[in-house]
């Protein structure tokens, strides 16, 4: 048996509340599958499983606020082992030392899991069927009628052959109450379509595998006409269907805390550089005129690539201060600082963003930013970034100087591209510039460090066909 425990989404989070649960206890997972909605001051966040297995008993109801750690749901881990399902990715490493000798001890009975245990239902003319939760839910998914279905298994029990013997031989056409019933519909969403008097046939879903989720149920219900009076919501209702109008005071408090605490304990020092952006800007035109319009890139991609590239030669700004000393990141991950409607702020990551080709960077920028503003981002998608990235170029500002979001070690911030008199050979003319701001821990590296890692953005947007 493992643990799924409420994870940790960022260095400002001591506490999340448990939305909505994605899965019902019997349904298999898979590592990386999300199988939980979790609010956090900032953003509504869907939360992944880092371990295999099959959903078992929920320890936390929606709508409960726990303490980051808490376990919030049993696991039955594929080995039948023992851990954290859903744990947070820490940025440090522990030190190694000696392997501890190995005890052992008598043998324990393996734990009941009741929810696992198999279920007799009534059917009609073969008088029960014995079919455990996951055949349930694998009937449910292919549109099968369990009570038509006799098992091949010992004592007439279904099986997994059953199931997709039978879906197999379904017809192809259905109804649209045939494919609300086999749409996978979560346990809170099915709820809310009962209190809202909503018809989940007529709900598109927005989730994983096309999965209705409550969301999809309130926004089906906005425009349902005739539909009865729902009863008072849950909290986490209210919170899921307006999370920029509830959220925003906890965000700001969040963010009060963290920047609070970066000024206080971390010593900044801060270095700033002019870069002549005409070269890259021409290069950009080029490529756009003969690129369709979905491809087109804006110049915060090539911003964002050199960054990281940047941080790959200068590894030093790359990393984590913590134990009072710098441990360096695996692979450059950018945090990108993203402006919500209903105000404050959240640094989605962009993974491996130094690998990346520009028009794969590009999309995926444009993915994130998308998904930040919607509530869609995953818990591997708000935490574990080795540098953080703020572009408030678009807003019209030339010059920006960030704060440094521990336990990270650096900021980089980019202005707007603008016209500018340039002396280029001696020759005065106007070119388009952009300045490019460090802020830094002076704990971690001191200003030689940070004016290389400037000047490497300098000359790596000097040769944007290289990026």
């Amino acid at each position: 048996m493992g643990e799924f425990t409420m994870p940790s989404l960022g260095a400002d989070m001591d506490e999340g509340t448990l939305v909505e649960w994605l899965v019902e206890p019997g349904a298999p997972i898979r590592r990386g599958d999300p199988v939980a909605v979790v609010e956090t001051a900032k953003s509504t966040i869907e939360v992944e499983c880092f371990e295999s297995g099959t959903m078992g008993r929920p320890l936390v109801e929606p709508g409960t606020t726990v303490p980051v750690g808490t376990p919030l749901a049993l696991i039955e881990t594929a080995a039948g082992t023992r851990g954290k399902a859903g744990r947070a990715r820490k940025p440090r490493k522990e030190p190694q030392g000696p392997p501890a000798p190995e005890r052992t001890r008598p043998a324990e009975p393996a734990e009941p899991v009741r929810i696992l245990e198999p279920v007799a239902s009534e059917a009609p003319g073969h008088g029960h069927v014995e079919a455990g939760p996951l055949i349930r839910h694998l009937a449910e998914e292919g549109g099968v009628d369990l009570a038509a279905l006799r098992g091949s298994g010992p004592g007439g029990r279904v099986t997994r052959t059953d199931i997709e013997r039978a879906a197999a031989a379904a017809p192809t056409a259905r109804t649209p109450t045939a494919r609300a019933s086999r749409a996978r519909v979560t346990p809170l969403a099915r709820r809310r379509a009962a209190e809202l008097g909503v018809d989940l046939s007529s709900v598109a879903g927005t989730g994983k595998d096309a999965a209705i989720r409550a969301e999809d149920v309130s926004r089906a219900a906005s425009g349902h006409a005739g539909a009865p009076s729902p009863p008072p919501r849950t909290t986490a209702a209210v919170r899921a269907s307006r999370p920029s109008e509830d959220q925003a005071p906890a965000m700001r408090r969040a963010i009060a805390r963290l920047m609070s605490r970066a000024n206080r304990d971390v010593p900044h020092y801060y270095l700033s550089t002019t870069v002549d952006m005409a070269v890259p800007m021409d290069w950009l035109h080029d490529r756009n005129r003969r690129s369709p319009m979905s491809e087109r890139l804006l110049p915060a991609a090539l911003l964002l690539k050199a960054a990281a590239l940047a941080a790959h030669e200068v590894p030093e700004l790359n990393g984590f201060w913590t134990d009072d000393r710098f441990t360096a990141g695996e692979g450059v991950h950018l945090g990108m600082a993203v402006s919500l409607r209903g105000g404050g702020l959240i640094a989605p990551v962009l993974r491996g963003a130094d690998t990346l080709e520009v028009p794969a960077l590009m999309s995926a920028l444009k993915d994130l930013v998308s998904r930040a503003r919607t509530g869609r981002l995953r818990g591997s998608e708000v935490s574990g970034a080795t540098l953080t990235v703020t572009n408030l170029g678009d807003q019209g500002v030339e010059t920006v100087f960030g704060v440094v979001h521990p336990p990270q070690v650096a900021l980089v911030g980019f202005g707007r591209v603008v016209d500018r008199p340039w002396a280029v050979d001696g020759l005065l003319g106007v070119r388009p510039v952009v300045t490019v701001t460090l802020s830094a821990d002076h704990r971690a590296t001191d200003g030689a460090v940070g004016a290389r890692y400037l000047t490497a953005v300098d000359r790596l947007l000097q040769n944007p066909e290289k990026l």
